[in-house]
C-alpha cells in the first residue's frame, strides 16, 4: 500500500499585541475654556501640544529645559510663564525648586510642571470630579483659573515656612538647655533651607508683578485685582524668610557664644590647675637633685617638703577661689 504524503502543518505563531501608548495628557473643558495638565512632558508630548496651540519653538525648548529662571514671554495670542516653587526632596532632605511652565490663552490654560506639584494635581482632580466647581472656575476665563492654580501653590508654601519656624523654636530651646554642641548641624540644615527658599522666591517677586499687569487681558475687568493677592502672598513669604534669616543668624551667634563660654570655663580650670602644679613641680625638681642638702636622706626632711607642697597648693587654691577664678 503506497504511503500517504506527509502534510506539513504550518506552525502557529504567537500573536504579538502592542499596547497603545499611554495617554498622559489630562484635559478638562467647560464654558469654552480648556485646561490641559501634564507632569514632566516628554519632547513628543510637548510637540503635540505646541502644534495644537501654536506655540513658539523656543518656548518648547524652555519647557524641556530643566534650568530656566522665572520669566514671562508675551505673544499676541498667549503668555508663556515660568515660575518656581519649593518642594522638599526626601532623598537628600533639602528644599529644591520645582519648575512650573504655564501657557495661557483666551480659551485655554496649559500647566506643565517639571515634577508633580501636589496643589495643582489636587485642584485638577477636584475640578474633574466636581462639575459645579468646574463651571464656577471656567466661567470667568483662563486668567481666573490661573489665579486659583497659583493661589493653591502659594498656600502650599506657608506650611513649609511653619515647619522652618518650628525648627527655629526647637533650636532655641536646645541652645538654652545646654545642648549647644548637638545643634550645630541642625542650625546648618535650617540655614540651608532658608537660603534655598530665598533663592526660589527672590527672582519670582518681580516676575509676579509683571504677570499681574500682563494677565489682565485674560481677566474680566472686575477680577483684575485678584493677582494682587498673589503678589501679596509672595511678599509675605519674603518677609517671613527675612525674619527667619535674622533669627537663624542670631541663634548661630548665640550658640557660638555658648560654646566659647564653655571652652573658656574649661581653659580657666586647666590654667588654674597648671599654675598650682607649677611651684610643686619646681619644689620636687629642686629637692630631687642628686646633691646633699640639710636633712638629706632623713624622714623628717621628706615630711617637711611634703607639708610645704600641700600648704602651697591649698594656699594657691584658696587665693584663686577668693579671686573667683576657680
Amino acid at each position: 500500500m503506497p504511503s500517504l504524503p506527509r502534510i506539513k502543518r504550518p506552525r502557529s505563531r504567537a500573536v504579538e499585541t502592542v499596547a497603545p501608548p499611554e495617554r498622559r495628557i489630562a484635559e478638562l473643558s467647560c464654558n469654552g475654556l480648556t485646561w490641559v495638565h501634564l507632569d514632566a512632558p516628554t519632547p513628543a508630548e510637548a510637540e503635540i501640544l505646541a502644534e495644537r496651540f501654536g506655540w513658539h519653538p523656543l518656548d518648547v525648548e524652555d519647557v524641556l529645559s530643566k534650568r530656566q529662571r522665572p520669566k514671562i514671554d508675551e505673544y499676541p495670542e498667549y503668555l508663556f510663564v515660568v515660575l518656581h516653587f519649593p518642594v522638599y526632596d526626601k532623598r537628600v532632605q533639602r528644599l529644591n525648586a520645582a519648575e512650573l511652565d504655564v501657557f495661557i490663552g483666551q480659551n485655554y490654560l496649559v500647566t506643565l510642571p517639571a515634577v508633580e506639584l501636589l496643589p495643582v494635581t489636587r485642584l485638577f482632580h477636584r475640578v474633574h470630579e466636581d462639575l459645579e466647581l468646574r463651571e464656577q472656575l471656567f466661567a470667568k476665563g483662563s486668567g481666573y483659573l490661573l489665579y486659583h492654580v497659583l493661589d493653591d501653590l502659594f498656600d502650599y508654601c506657608f506650611p513649609i515656612l511653619d515647619k522652618i519656624g518650628h525648627k527655629l523654636d526647637s533650636l532655641e530651646d536646645d541652645i538654652f538647655e545646654g545642648r549647644s554642641d548637638e545643634v550645630v548641624r541642625d542650625i546648618s540644615n535650617v540655614k540651608q533651607e532658608i537660603i534655598s527658599y530665598r533663592k526660589i522666591i527672590k527672582p519670582e517677586r518681580s516676575t509676579l508683578r509683571l504677570l499681574e499687569r500682563q494677565v489682565e487681558r485674560f481677566l474680566p475687568e472686575e477680577l483684575e485685582l485678584y493677582f494682587d493677592d498673589i503678589v501679596d502672598a509672595s511678599e509675605r513669604i519674603w518677609d517671613l524668610l527675612d525674619n527667619f534669616k535674622e533669627v537663624v543668624e542670631a541663634l548661630e551667634d548665640t550658640n557660638e557664644s555658648a560654646i566659647n563660654h564653655r571652652q573658656n570655663d574649661i581653659l580657666r580650670v586647666l590654667t588654674v590647675v597648671s599654675v598650682i602644679l607649677l611651684p610643686l613641680t619646681l619644689i620636687t625638681g629642686i629637692f630631687g637633685m642628686n646633691v646633699h642638702f640639710p636633712g638629706f636622706e632623713t624622714v623628717g626632711a621628706w615630711w617637711a617638703v611634703f607639708a610645704a607642697m600641700v600648704t602651697l597648693a591649698v594656699g594657691l587654691a584658696a587665693f584663686f577661689r577668693y579671686k573667683r577664678w576657680l
